[in-house]
């Protein structure tokens, strides 16, 4: 081999050398980090996941766990078909204690926590009101109830406080209760999904399920770009960049609504006077937890401008953007460092909390 090595000349020991080379910088552009992209349908909406890897491997699975699980927790907390909420909803109503079902108890427990932090505002406990206004179908479509039905709910008052829950058994102190966690299963399932993610190895993703989404990690040196639909459900009004492990999630009257004699009705219910929440367009929130923004985002929501902030001081959000109904862009100090306006910006107004 070395007497053959020293016949060649210095040309072909330059092109063999060259070779090696462009050998050596091809295996490294397909080891290359690239964002590998899955979309699929699930709570009802479009989900996006993004994955920051070289691993292809990685990413087809991660898309698939997240396929799977979504699916999975869709058909497990649904309020209006059959399974185990909705099989957890006819015992409640019977009042009689029950072994709960293991794959929604955990939500349960954990939205009666948020329920008291909200003060009430996040109460999935009146899926009845949701499903009176006719929110518990896949295309909503009016016309509104009579005021007297909504009276018979709101009289009966039904709430996460009535729920007696010891270790695995359940009972209802009032028939009343009708669970629906349309405002935290998809925050739930999306914190839940991507933890599974990171336990793969994934160390670099964003899932976006219709808007809201939770992030880790970055694509290469920058990070993750989030934009902010206008509060007329038209376009991109502002842009945040994650920071490490976030969920953004944003709750808007344009996004589940039906028009009746010239007049929107949008999905997101006061539960205090059982009508769409008034005074509030769009509440952005920024935390550490996606099932918790997912509620916070609703009962900021229903807050409305003037009580807003205390409510996001009981649920522990330091940052928030609530678009009221003048256009006015009310946000917390922690909020206003994050948020980008695209074009002109609109009046704003800096809140602290409480």
């Amino acid at each position: 081999m070395t007497r053959y090595q020293s016949k060649m000349s210095p040309g072909m020991r330059f092109a063999q050398a060259l070779a090696a080379l462009s050998l050596v910088l091809l295996l490294g552009a397909c080891e290359r980090p690239e964002i590998h992209r899955d979309r699929f349908i699930a709570f009802g909406t479009l989900v996006e996941l993004n994955v920051y890897t070289a691993d292809r491997e990685l990413a087809a699975r991660a898309s698939e766990s997240v396929r799977t699980d979504l699916e999975y927790m869709h058909r497990a907390w649904h309020a209006w078909e059959p399974g185990p909420m909705g099989r957890t909803n006819e015992l409640l109503a019977t009042g009689l204690p029950f072994s709960a079902n293991p794959s929604v108890l955990p939500l349960i427990l954990d939205a009666r926590r948020l329920s008291e932090a909200s003060e009430g505002l996040f109460n999935p406990a009146m899926g009845a009101l949701f499903a009176l206004w006719g929110f518990q179908s896949d295309e909503p479509r009016g016309p509104p109830p009579d005021p007297e039905q909504i009276r018979t709910i709101l009289e009966q008052a039904p709430s996460m406080a009535d729920i007696e829950i010891d270790g695995i058994r359940m009972r209802s102190r009032n028939p009343a209760v009708r669970l629906d966690l349309g405002a935290y299963a998809k925050g739930y399932g999306i914190h839940q999904a991507m933890e599974h993610l990171r336990e793969m190895g994934v160390e670099n993703a964003i899932l976006n399920a219709g808007g809201d989404l939770r992030a880790i990690g970055r694509p290469g040196n920058r990070p993750w770009r989030i934009g902010v639909r206008a509060p007329d459900g038209q376009g991109v009004q502002a842009a945040i960049e994650t920071r490490g492990d976030e969920a953004i999630f944003t709750s808007g009257d344009y996004e589940r609504y039906y028009l009746h004699e010239g007049k929107r009705y949008h999905h997101i219910l006061d539960p205090r006077s059982g009508q769409p929440a008034r005074g509030t367009h769009s509440v952005t929130v920024i935390h550490h937890n996606a099932a918790e923004a997912d509620v916070a985002s609703t009962a900021l929501f229903i807050a409305g401008p003037g009580d807003w902030p205390g409510i996001a001081a009981r649920l522990g959000v330091d940052k928030v953007m609530l678009i009221d109904d003048d256009g006015i862009a009310h946000l917390t100090p922690a909020m206003e460092k994050r948020v980008k306006f695209e074009g002109t910006p609109p009046e704003i107004r800096i809140t602290p909390l409480p």
